[in-house]
């Protein structure tokens, strides 16, 4: 019997490509070429299945160009790159990688935050560039971590491990706002206290963005939302692009409305909005919250775990869907 044919959309480590190839005929990408639309669909007309990135949209378009498509395995936590109804009415299964990036991506949002509040990135332009001649006593003076309040929008499982690390190590006052509330367990464990997300805005001195990206989160902070922050807060977002509104972000940077922002994600990235790239008081990463060998390995070995897994009969580890009828 034949084995299974997968795609692998990006380039990934050697050693899961090689695990891969044992249970399935594997097209990989070792180049890491970005293909188009059309080019994915091209390849994926005669593919059982597929490990994508977050770069690569999937919808009823591609879907229909692939008749054969049985499973797509997202090596990430997040998947608003898959029309999760099409993919579902087409008997498509999905998965991401939960859980593996947690802590390391927790690590990342809190490095983030006090990046932003000390200023390091305009410093050190500040220093690179010559400019470092005196010291005085306001030169880069930022504002405290320990000690302060720090807001939290969306209060999964990276939420709770920024909220451990402030209430821990910074003996921060936590405050959060989520779609459901924690259990007071939770919460104790946390240190975190529920608010309306008017309060969360309007008292926080850090405020962190780790809620999921979907239509109704869409600009979630966007002018009426920074109008209501503290003009000595700042604002961190490792979540996703578009939960933010870049543009008006930048414009109430521009305008010293809020002190500062920390940003790992973007709108239309890897473009990132042109006033952001003009503004001092901000400090910019290209999406790499996750970004470290042994998380990234994780999260590629459990997206082939997911893909081995349910060509062998027992299901994914993590689906994100539940086809009423899987493709024949």
């Amino acid at each position: 019997m034949s084995k299974p044919r997968i795609l692998i959309a990006r380039n990934i480590f050697p050693e899961v490509v090689e695990r891969l190839s044992q249970h399935f005929e594997v097209e990989a990408n070792p180049d890491d070429v970005i293909w188009s639309p059309a080019e994915l669909a091209a390849r994926l007309a005669d593919k059982d299945g597929v490990l994508t990135t977050g770069s690569q949209r999937v919808d009823a378009a591609l879907l229909a160009a692939a008749p054969r498509l049985k499973i797509v395995a997202n090596m990430a936590v997040g998947y608003n790159n898959f029309d999760v109804e099409a993919m579902t009415a087409a008997g498509v299964q999905g998965t991401n990688t939960p859980d593996v990036l947690t802590e390391t991506t927790a690590d990342f949002g809190f490095a983030l935050l006090m990046a932003t509040a000390r200023r390091m990135a305009e410093s050190e332009h500040y220093l690179r560039a010559g400019k470092w001649t005196r010291w005085s006593y306001d030169l880069f003076a930022g504002s405290d971590v320990h000690g302060s309040t720090l807001g939290i929008l969306g209060m999964g499982r990276i939420g709770q491990g920024i909220a451990r690390r402030g209430a821990h190590g910074f003996g921060m006052n936590v405050v959060y706002h989520n779609r459901s509330r924690l259990t007071p367990e939770l919460e104790a464990e946390c240190k975190a206290r529920y608010v309306s997300k008017e309060e969360l805005l309007r008292t926080a001195d850090h405020l962190v963005l780790v809620l999921p990206y979907t239509p109704e989160s869409h600009h979630s902070i966007g002018a009426a939302e920074l109008a209501q922050m503290k003009p000595t807060a700042n604002l961190i977002n490792i979540a996703r692009g578009g939960i933010v509104d870049d543009a008006a972000l930048a414009q109430a940077l521009k305008e010293r409305r809020i002190a500062a922002a920390g940003l790992d994600v973007f709108e239309g990235e890897p473009e990132v909005h042109p006033a952001l790239l003009e503004v001092p008081n901000v400090v910019l990463t290209p999406h790499i919250a996750s970004a470290t060998v042994p998380t990234r390995l994780a999260m590629a070995s459990l997206a082939a775990d997911n893909l081995i897994a349910f060509f062998d009969g027992r299901g994914p580890l993590t689906p994100i869907n539940q086809p009423a009828a899987q493709r024949a």
